[in-house]
Order: structure tokens, then sequence, then C-alpha cells
């Protein structure tokens, strides 16, 4: 049995960000038990030039609407970067949980050979479909998902390895 290119972007991101809604769902449970302000999470660093928790959970959900659009077909919706509470941060979620939920698997058909291209401060990346799912969406996706567990686990939110997987 193979794994469709849908459901490696659509099925397992969706857990993914279903994943992160509840482990800052925690982070915020924790902060009122202990009574300290949940945004105080917000602008968390694992070291000074690494981006904060807002931003973090941004990128996870840019890059699961991204890699769902590009490959799927469409061109991807421009979201603002204005989230600045747990409030915020729960809709961005849920934003992203709505637009993967917009795509049919007939949409991936073919993609893993769709010409991509990226514009990125740095310059213009050219992948085949293939290439951009298992060499940047993938692997930037779970690096921001993982940053953002990593940032809350290291604030003390009595969060594990279950939690970030998710239910399975």
């Amino acid at each position: 049995m193979s794994v469709s290119n849908y459901d490696q972007v659509v099925t397992g991101f969706t857990q993914a960000l279903k994943s992160l809604a509840a482990v800052l769902e925690k982070a915020k449970t924790h902060a009122d038990t202990h009574q300290y302000e949940f945004g105080v999470l917000l602008n968390t660093r694992l070291f000074p030039d690494m981006f904060a928790l807002t931003r973090q959970v941004q990128l996870v959900t840019d890059f699961a609407k991204g890699a769902a659009a590009r490959l799927g077909g469409i061109d991807p919706p421009k979201w603002e970067d204005t989230e600045t509470t747990y409030e915020d941060l729960q809709a961005r979620i849920r934003k992203a949980l709505d637009f993967l939920a917009t795509f049919k698997p007939t949409q991936f058909e073919g993609a893993e050979s769709r010409a991509i291209e990226l514009k990125t401060p740095g310059g213009t990346l050219s992948f085949t479909g293939q290439a951009f799912l298992l060499h940047w969406a993938i692997p930037n996706f779970y690096f921001h998902a993982t940053t953002a567990y990593n940032l809350l686990r290291h604030n003390g939110v009595p969060i594990g390895k279950f939690d970030f997987l998710g239910k399975v």
C-alpha cells in the first residue's frame, strides 16, 4: 500500500495541527493553574536568534496551507501574521484546518511531477512536487511544530511525546 500525497499533506498535517492546538490548550491551562500570563509564552525562544512561539505557530500553518495548495494545484492564500494572543493562535490553527478540509484526494493526482517554484529571500527554488513535499514541505512543517512543542516543554508545560503525536 502506498501513501498518497493527499494522505501525507492533508491527513498528516491535520493530525499534527490538532495536536498543536491541544498542546497550546495544555499550555494555557498550565499558565492559568500556575497563575502566570499565557502571553509570556508567546515571545519565548530557545535561543535569541530563533523565532518565538507565535512565529513558530504561524510558520506551521503557513507550511500546511502552502503545501496543500501547491500540491493541490492552486495558489496558496495569503494570511497576515497578526496573532498576539492564545485565542489568535488557536484561530490561526482552525483556519489552517478548515483550509485543509477543502481539499479532495483527486486534486493531488499527479502532484509528484508538478513543477513548483518558491520565491524566497535567498532566491527562487524550483522543485518537482515530490521533491517539494519530501525535502521542503514536510521537514519545514515538522521542524516548526517540534520547535513550538519544545518551547512549551522547555518552559515547564507538562507535555510529552504522545501530546506531540496526538491521537493516532
